[in-house]
């Protein structure tokens, strides 16, 4: 999918948390802000700094303990109106995307995205 970004959006984590498949995870709060992002939790995993993790990619084990379902980053990308992206996997409200013509990749908010013909 191709989109258009029509607001700004700036990332307030300059150290994403990020998980290799089956690392164990503490997950704290869940997200309550007023974006109606569902889903996403505050989570912990050894020498990091915590970090929103969303719910499709915690798993618990026989225990309940909690890990990684899969390899997992939570980089968000930087933009501005007018860039186009071309987005990928979307989870309770954002887009992992890159900038057409190659760059870093990341997750944008849908709501500064519009879907670009």
């Amino acid at each position: 999918m191709r989109y258009l970004v029509v607001a700004p959006h700036r990332s307030e984590f300059p150290h994403p948390i990020t998980l290799a498949r089956g690392q164990a995870l503490q997950v704290g709060e869940r997200y309550e802000g007023a974006e109606g992002w569902d889903d996403w939790f505050l989570c912990e995993a050894a020498d990091q700094a915590p970090g929103w993790v969303p719910a499709q990619v915690i798993g618990r084990d026989a225990q309940g303990d909690a890990f990684a379902k899969e390899d997992y980053c939570a980089r968000e990308l930087d933009v501005d109106p007018d860039q186009v992206l071309v987005g990928g996997r979307v989870l309770n409200g954002w887009a992992w995307c890159a900038p057409v013509g190659g760059g870093a990749e990341g997750w944008v908010p849908l709501r500064v995205l519009r879907g670009d013909r």
